[in-house]
């Protein structure tokens, strides 16, 4: 019911219906172009992140893995040369000052003997105390192990939070001698700083790295650097060495996650980047594409707006001239309707044998109506409708009454056939004696009129006189001759009254009768 009520109060055309059902059809195929684009945009950005994130992390764990294994090789081949001048201090010196200015690997580099005592270090600007044992964890954790190490963060003698890698010290009959240990400072500039840097910013992407232990060793905030990952990191990333995935930080937001692990050390690398920023490169790319689609559709209804216009213009002219059969132009009018496609053409040929038929009827029901079924001349309804239009369009004409003289005595003499008889000869006679444009009717019994349209009053008279002798000396089968009395008057000439004309008309007949009948008056 609601459903009908609104069709109905859109006052629907075929016009509007095929424009209605294309806006929907455009505007819904729109919204799911937008949705389907949005969402397989954002997937395939999600997806590509993740193999960029993947990438990087992976790209980045290979190049770090390269450079600690050098480290360890440089720390290795050091302690392979301090073993066999162990106890010169000059050669410690001079080998630690080596490692540490010769790259940029090392913020510091310390040898110790076997119970933790500094023998040399570099810079020297650290003036760390030789004469007490070291009890930081690199330290005390190098000579637990005796073989190569690498820390987990801690803070060092420096007060620095750091990783402390270590190589083990043995002299030439491979007695253990103690270690030579370089520190990476994490909250200054390093060698991992130094890597990954250059890889922090883009859409707001940035790489951290983790520990064994899932210590953060590297970020971009230095005030996270010594802190535990977050939950989700430490649960998912331990048991893997590469991977990609989409996960929640602290604060509940999502993160797209590369990573790597470096197995010289076994730290893992992450890259990640916030989803909300990248999902602002794909609103930025589906509204380009939304202003592409939307031109695209702008077109396609424009194109379905000119063909509606071209399919319900003739159907619409057409059903408009439906509901005007009665008018006689309208024939002209529906053939002037350019059909092109079959339905107009059929709706076309229906109309017009529609319109056919309908004045076919309509001139049937007319002449029954307004004609005298004995006579076929105009009823007096005929007439009336004859006089209204005269003067409607201002057209002069001359009133001329007829009325058969002694027609009663036919009546009685020859009976009413008879009578009948004359009276369909009189009619035949008067439509000859005119013109087809006058109107001759049957005004009742054996009176008639005729309104002869554009003549004058003399002219008139004349044409009156023509009938009266045609009809005196034109004998009627069984009857013999018969005469008629004819009396004329003129509208506007007698008069603008209609009424007076008529009424002028009957006395100029009464006087024709009066005067001994078979004769004109006016």
């Amino acid at each position: 019911m609601i459903l009908k009520k609104l069709i109905y109060s859109l006052n629907l055309n075929l016009r509007k219906l095929i424009l209605y059902l294309a806006i929907f059809s455009v505007v819904s195929l729109f919204i799911i172009s937008l949705i389907v684009s949005y969402y397989t945009q954002k997937h395939e950005l999600i997806e590509n992140a993740l193999s960029v994130n993947l990438e990087y992390a992976s790209k980045i764990a290979n190049s770090s893995d390269s450079h600690f294994r050098i480290m360890q090789k440089e720390l290795a081949y050091s302690a392979q040369q301090i073993g066999q001048h162990f106890h010169e201090p000059q050669r410690l010196q001079s080998e630690v000052d080596r490692l540490k200015y010769q790259s940029s690997y090392f913020n510091s580099v310390v040898i110790s003997d076997t119970k933790g005592y500094f023998l040399s270090f570099a810079p020297l600007s650290l003036n760390l105390p030789k004469d007490k044992v070291n009890h930081t964890l690199g330290f005390k954790l190098s000579l637990e192990h005796k073989a190569p190490f690498i820390s987990s963060p801690y803070y060092g003698a420096s007060k620095n939070l750091l990783v402390f890698i270590s190589q083990p010290i043995f002299d030439t009959q491979h007695r253990y001698l103690g270690f030579i240990g370089a520190t990476i400072y994490l909250k200054k500039d390093n060698i991992l700083s130094q890597m990954l840097s250059s890889h922090y910013g883009y859409k707001h992407n940035y790489m951290y790295v983790v520990d064994q232990n899932q210590y953060i060793l590297f970020h971009p905030d230095t005030n996270q650097i010594g802190k535990l990952a977050n939950t989700y990191v430490q649960q998912h990333l331990i048991a893997q060495n590469y991977g990609k995935m989409r996960v929640k930080d602290d604060q509940g937001h999502e993160q797209l996650v590369g990573f790597s692990r470096i197995p010289a050390t076994g730290w893992i690398i992450i890259s990640q980047q916030p989803t909300s920023e990248l999902l602002k490169e794909a609103s930025e790319t589906v509204f380009e594409l939304l202003i592409g689609i939307f031109l695209f559709y702008l077109l396609i209804f424009f194109i379905i707006w000119r063909i509606s216009y071209l399919i319900s213009s003739p159907l619409s002219l057409l059903a408009n001239m439906a509901s005007n059969l009665h008018r006689p132009e309208i024939d002209e009018k529906i053939e002037s309707i350019k059909p092109w496609f079959v339905e107009v053409l059929k709706f076309k040929m229906s109309l017009l044998m529609s319109s056919k038929y309908f004045k076919e009827t309509i001139s049937e029901l007319n002449f029954h109506v307004n004609t005298d079924p004995l006579t076929h001349l105009y009823n007096r309804r005929g007439l009336d409708l004859s006089v209204k239009h005269f003067m409607e369009n201002s057209i002069p004409f001359a009133v001329i009454c007829i009325d058969i003289d002694y027609f009663k005595k036919i009546n009685d003499s020859f009976g009413h056939d008879q009578g009948d008889v004359v009276l369909k000869e009189i009619a035949e006679n008067i439509s000859a004696n005119f013109r087809d444009e006058d109107i001759c009717c049957r005004s009742g019994g054996e009176e008639f009129i005729v309104l002869a349209a554009m003549l004058k009053l003399e002219t008139a008279v004349e044409l009156a006189e023509r009938l009266r002798k045609k009809i005196e000396i034109t004998p009627i089968s069984l009857v013999g001759n018969i005469t008629i009395s004819i009396g004329v008057s003129h509208w506007p000439t007698t008069s603008q009254n209609m009424k007076t004309v008529f009424k002028r008309a009957d006395e100029c007949l009464y006087n024709a009768k009066a005067d001994g009948r078979n004769c004109t008056r006016f």
